[in-house]
């Protein structure tokens, strides 16, 4: 783990105060979580919140980086932002900021779509602004307002939690993440909380960040966009929040969709290795699309892949690549770059192209696929936050003794033995969260089998390497929710996939609220 300097991320809204390892320590004791977990918020104290006026205005100006500059000049979009509690405990103390954007209904609207595009850390702004296009050709888009919101800490909203700068991030000045994070002393995983309480304005704030405040502000989203009831969809991390929601509030559901499930039954630990094993899955089938082409970079017998990739990338450990413009590439870039590279069929060739490239001294290809995991600017701004990511995980997860976290490291490597490095997975680990200043606020599981709700739909697609298949399944199973199988090998399906099948049927549940029968299944 590298931590070197103490700036923090320049954004539009900057972190307002200062908090040190010694008020860390004391509030660690007698800092609760912010409601009960799972649990609705109270309702005292909440009424100017839930009565407060949307402004809808142009998006010009609202961006937080130079892409959404762009897509926000769009004057068909229209921005706006609302105020929820920091803490739900204390609805008169410090407000967050919540940012949202939308795509006003080209007929008559009859309430809105509420979107999350996964993360932790996933900008809703920026995904309805990206996909302006695909919302236009949608008739889902003529009977509702198209919405996106950055969760608090994300994009426009505010307070930000920042840990390190872009330029850290670009350094390598920021703990590497291969298996697990490189983080392993304790005094390590002290520095990294520090540095996050004082980058993000003080404990309040980053121990505020996780799941079960965000279900909350959505319940405040729904009051304010002036729908009784929530219409949701959800990518990937988004299950998790629709899930909640649903449990939390299950009067205020009119419908959930959910494309991309995370597995309730699963431990985060358990999660991960699901996921690992999905991931080498996708790189066994990307080293035997590999072999059927001569000279091959991965080597004639897929068998052999893994071994030829550490023969690539091993000797980053100790002599990082150096790209055109100068920047390093580190071991932990490259399995970055990679893992996003594999999360798409389609960007299986640009990353034996950049492995190609990386066994000949030329490190930009796999750079690109480096930036392409961060949404990394041409003006070297990082869209997509794992400082934000650390500070929901800490406050979602439970935490782990080194050795657990060890063991984790190892059985990783096992699973998914492209990981299976000595610097990725051979070390002593720790916690990322182990010195963070308030315990997990959110339940394990996270949702619970409920027959409450209305009806409600799972997209899951078999390759998926993020949120493996069977996750689909067992959410689906969890929520009695009806599923959507997709033949794919791709992570998020509805209306990025370019599918019919997958789109009508989405559409006819967000429509009509129409769900597809058993067995129902699509294929990319």
């Amino acid at each position: 783990m590298r931590i070197h300097g103490r700036a923090t991320k320049q954004r539009t809204y900057a972190a307002s105060a200062v908090a040190t390892a010694a008020s860390a320590a004391l509030l660690l004791a007698g800092c609760a979580p912010a409601s009960p977990p799972n649990e609705p918020a109270p309702v005292e104290g909440l009424q100017k919140y839930l009565e407060q006026d949307t402004d809808w205005a142009g998006c010009s100006g609202r961006a937080t980086n130079t892409v959404d500059e762009e897509l926000f000049a769009n004057p068909e979009l229209q921005c706006a932002t609302i105020d929820v509690p920091v803490d739900y405990e204390k609805p008169d103390g410090n407000t967050a900021r919540i940012a949202l954007l939308r795509i006003p209904a080209s007929g008559e609207a009859d309430g809105s779509l509420l979107i999350n595009p996964g993360g932790p850390a996933g900008a809703g702004t920026s995904f309805v602004a990206a996909n302006f296009s695909l919302w236009q050709d949608s008739p889902v888009a003529e009977r509702f307002d198209i919405v996106g919101f950055d969760p608090r800490g994300v994009g426009g909203s505010t307070p930000s939690l920042d840990c390190f700068s872009d330029e850290e991030y670009d350094a390598g000045e920021t703990p590497g993440f291969g298996a697990v994070y490189d983080i392993t002393t304790a005094e390590q995983a002290a520095e990294l909380a520090d540095r996050c309480i004082e980058g993000s304005g003080g404990v309040e704030n980053l121990v505020n960040a996780g799941s079960v405040n965000v279900v909350h502000d959505m319940d405040i989203m729904r009051e304010v966009l002036g729908d009784e009831q929530l219409t949701f969809l959800g990518y990937s991390y988004g299950s998790e929040l629709g899930a909640m929601y649903a449990e939390t509030y299950p009067e205020k559901i009119r419908a959930l969709a959910i494309d991309g499930a995370v597995d309730p039954t699963l431990s985060p630990t358990e999660h991960r290795v699901s996921q690992y094993v999905a991931v080498q899955q996708r790189f066994d089938e990307l080293a035997a699309l590999c072999s059927e082409t001569p000279d091959c970079v991965l080597g004639a017998d897929p068998a052999h892949a893994n071994d030829r990739l550490h023969d690539i990338l091993e000797p980053l450990i100790e002599t990082p690549a150096v790209s055109n413009d100068g920047r390093e590439v580190t071991i932990w870039d490259a399995y970055l770059g990679i893992n996003a590279g594999l999360y798409s069929e389609a960007s299986w060739p640009a990353i034996i192209s950049a492995l190609d490239a990386l066994g000949q001294g030329e490190a930009d290809e796999i750079l690109a696929l480096r930036d392409s995991f961060y949404g990394r600017t041409a003006a070297g701004e990082h869209t997509i936050d794992l400082d934000t990511n650390i500070a929901v995980r800490c406050m979602d997860w439970p935490r782990l003794t080194p050795e657990e976290q060890t063991a984790a490291a190892r059985e990783l490597g096992e699973v998914a033995p492209m990981f299976d490095l000595d610097e990725l997975t051979g070390g002593d680990f720790r916690d990322e969260c182990e010195a963070w200043p308030a315990p997990p606020s959110r339940d394990q599981p996270w949702v619970t089998p409920t027959s409450d709700l209305p009806d409600t739909l799972v997209v899951a697609t078999t390759g998926d390497p993020g949120t493996p298949y069977t996750g689909g399944i067992t959410l689906a199973e969890t929520l009695g929710s009806s599923l959507l199988t997709v033949e794919g090998k791709q992570h998020g399906t509805y209306l990025i996939a370019g599918s019919d099948c997958v789109n009508d049927i989405v559409d006819a549940y967000l429509l009509h609220l129409e769900t597809p029968p058993e067995g129902a299944r699509c294929a990319l």
